[in-house]
């Protein structure tokens, strides 16, 4: 189990404003119990975020498939709009009133596993899955949720530039030092060309960090661990492209989308970005590409997953798991998740990728899978948002010389602790 996980059951993270909200109980926390007993089936209700916006018929026709092969269980989706998702998920359970399952990114699911929300699921062939990505929903070797899907991080690279300057392709092996090399042989001024780009932020920091050997939190999750060698190595490896083979503020860095126009405006040669820009590129009219993003001591990709859980209150446990067991693993989700373009299924299958390695660009979609062997997950702390605001205001001060690196990490240091003691 990670530390920031161990950190936020340790402290109950988030458990007093959730269940503050509502104290009222109000029995079952679905609508199902005696109606579906008299009548021989079980109703699931899900709650979810991430079909909303053109995937709803997606996910519908995965729950008919589902109910083909489970003619016993009958489920019923509710679809609503990430900006408004956690505020009524949150009121729901507070007031007992959530579905039998529902929808998480990973971070809340740090949240809701602490406050005892979640019901473990037990009797999960978690052989499925791909490994990092269902250890990351387990919890002291129990299961409170499964991956339904994932997408990360990835180098895209021109390779029309690399062969215009004559230099190396990026490969797997590829450490700082190769990528540092590369990027300065690729920047020039004179086309306005830069070498490399990976924005300076949290994201980064964090990722940059695990890829240096380092940690974010102590063991035990009560204290930050970033203000340290590792720390001032990742740190200086973000901030010491900018000017040097990576646009500046003042170039327009960090501004939105600006990343994606210099490399599709053939300007970037190496990027550091998700694999949700595949679509974006597909008219690029230039040859690239994409591998493993390099490491320093080790190889760390980020991974951003969503999983699917079920509330620890639902009168259908049993028929709920099956659902998002599912959901999560099965060869209809796969197919119909791949067919859509909606995002990745979590599956350990290699065969099931088969029509997307075969897709067409980028030629080395084998690297999203790659990512995969080595991973990290974000710290989670209670005030999550700010202690990304503070990692990412204090290494843009250093970017911009406003501060040592040194200076920036011990001044994030300092402020993150105190988020942590509140």
């Amino acid at each position: 189990m990670s530390p920031y996980l161990r950190r936020a059951l340790s402290g109950a993270v988030l458990a007093a404003a959730l269940l503050s909200l509502t104290a009222c109980s109000q029995g079952s926390a679905t609508n199902g119990g005696a109606d579906d007993a008299a009548s021989g089936t079980a109703t699931v209700t899900y709650m979810n975020f991430s079909a909303n916006g053109g995937h709803e018929k997606d996910l519908q026709a995965i729950a008919d498939a589902f109910h083909e092969e489970n003619p016993d269980i009958i489920v019923k989706i509710e679809t609503v709009p990430y900006d408004s998702y956690f505020t009524k998920l949150q009121t729901a359970v507070a007031g007992d009133t959530a579905g039998d399952a529902f929808e998480l990114n990973y971070e809340n699911f740090v949240t809701y596993a602490a406050n005892g929300s979640l019901a473990e699921l037990k009797n999960i062939d978690t052989g499925d899955y791909r490994a990092s990505l269902v250890e990351a929903f387990n919890v002291d070797g129990k299961q409170y949720g499964l991956p339904e899907s994932f997408s990360n991080v990835v180098l895209f690279y021109n390779k029309d530039l690399f062969r215009a300057k004559g230099v190396a392709e990026p490969t797997a092996d590829w450490t700082w030092a190769d990528e540092q090399k590369a990027a300065e042989a690729l920047t020039d001024a004179a086309t306005g060309t830069w070498g490399d780009y990976q924005p300076i932020t949290f994201h980064e920091f964090y990722k940059a960090l695990a890829q240096a050997g380092g940690k974010f939190m102590v063991e035990d999750g009560t204290k930050t661990a970033f203000n340290s060698a590792e720390g001032v190595n990742a740190a200086t490896w973000l901030i010491g492209k900018s000017g040097k083979t990576m646009p500046t503020e003042a170039d327009g860095a960090g501004t939105p989308d600006f990343d994606s126009k210099q490399f599709q405006e053939g300007k970037l040669a190496m990027w550091h970005s998700g694999i949700w820009m595949f679509d974006a590129l597909k008219d690029a009219e230039f040859d690239w590409d994409i591998v493993v993003e390099p490491g320093d001591s080790t190889k760390a990709s980020a991974m951003f997953t969503n999983g699917a859980v079920v509330n620890a209150k639902s009168a259908n446990v049993d028929a709920a798991t099956r659902w998002v067991a599912y959901l999560t693993a099965s060869k209809a989700m796969s197919e119909i998740r791949l067919a859509s373009s909606w995002e990745l299924p979590p599956v350990s299958d290699d065969a099931v990728f088969d029509s997307y390695l075969g897709k067409g660009k980028p030629d080395n979609r084998r690297a999203v899978l790659d990512s995969l062997d080595k991973t990290v997950l974000p710290p989670v702390i209670e005030s999550q948002q700010e202690m990304q605001d503070i990692l990412t205001q204090e290494l843009t001060a250093a970017a911009a010389k406003r501060k040592t690196v040194e200076e920036a990490l011990a001044d994030a240091a300092r402020a993150v602790d105190a988020l942590t003691e509140q």
